[in-house]
């Protein structure tokens, strides 16, 4: 039996993964679900936190179940506070008593998925996005990047901290003058806007172990804002077409996508710790 495999560099106290899925058999999918999810239990992560060497973590809200986020309210409740927070989905017309009750709940952010299976329209968003940040919510928004031109005027309306997803995940690669990479830079400089160094493998076409035709991306997003990149593994990889990626790999693309030590921890530990609240070391 293979032994499993560890990142290339000891992650520092307190870091974190900002984006997993934690899946529950007995609930119902949404409608809008597009594809049966795979098994992704608190216990399972545990076991790979453990291996990579992580402290801290995000729960994002699964798109199998829609605005349904008790999946993912009871896994940061089963992480605890200390070291957990959550990212929902909810609509326009989600009540501000359950808004303020995810907030209890450690929830610190709105997830908008702009791709098949997503459960919220485009036209939702504006009014979602003032509602939430008046809860303190961040928007965490995934869409291809090559439509970024089309919706950078909306997207720049939004008020508050706005996080990207998956190195702004442009279907396919792109290089770095492509005019949705130029629309993620602009949205860097605002101050307001984060990228998750993220699922490389998702839209790769150079493939593992090194996704370049990603890393190249995801260096110039780290040189552009380095306090406001983050690291996530994006376990269990519910968008992986063929076997799922090592996540102890993933992780160790930092390595190679930062060249200072302290970058790469501030990624890691201090990012995540200011974006979503975590105070101390972690451990």
């Amino acid at each position: 039996m293979t032994e499993p495999t560890k990142p290339a560099f000891c992650p520092p106290p307190g870091a974190c993964d900002t984006h997993i899925h934690i899946y529950d058999p007995a609930l119902p999918l949404a409608p809008t679900a597009v594809a049966n999810p795979p098994h992704g239990s608190v216990a399972d992560y545990r076991v790979l936190q453990e291996r990579l060497g992580l402290d801290r973590v995000v729960v994002v809200q699964p798109s199998a179940y829609g605005t349904d986020n008790r999946a993912t309210v009871d896994a940061v409740a089963s992480f605890g506070l200390d070291t957990a927070r959550g990212v929902a989905v909810v609509d326009a017309d989600t009540p501000d008593a359950e808004l303020a009750r995810l907030t209890r709940a450690g929830t610190v952010g709105a997830r908008f998925l702009m791709l098949p299976g997503g459960a919220i329209g485009w036209e939702q968003l504006d009014r979602i996005a003032a509602r939430v940040t008046e809860h303190g919510w961040h928007v965490q928004l995934q869409l291809d990047g090559r439509s970024l031109p089309d919706r950078m005027s909306q997207i720049a309306r939004w008020p508050g901290r706005i996080v990207i997803d998956h190195v702004g995940k442009f279907i396919k690669p792109v290089p770095v003058d492509h005019p949705g990479f130029h629309c993620l830079l602009d949205l860097l400089e605002t101050g307001r806007v984060w990228v998750k160094l993220s699922a490389p493998y998702e839209v790769s076409e150079r493939g593992p172990p090194a996704y370049e035709d990603v890393g190249v991306l995801a260096r110039a997003l780290i040189e552009a804002a380095p306090e406001r990149m983050l690291w996530a593994s994006n376990w269990p990889h519910p968008s992986a077409q063929h076997d799922p990626p090592d996540d102890a790999q993933l992780l160790s693309l930092l390595d190679g996508w930062v060249e200072d030590a302290a970058i790469r921890d501030q990624i890691l530990v201090a990012n995540p710790a200011l974006l979503y609240g975590f105070n101390g070391s972690g451990r």
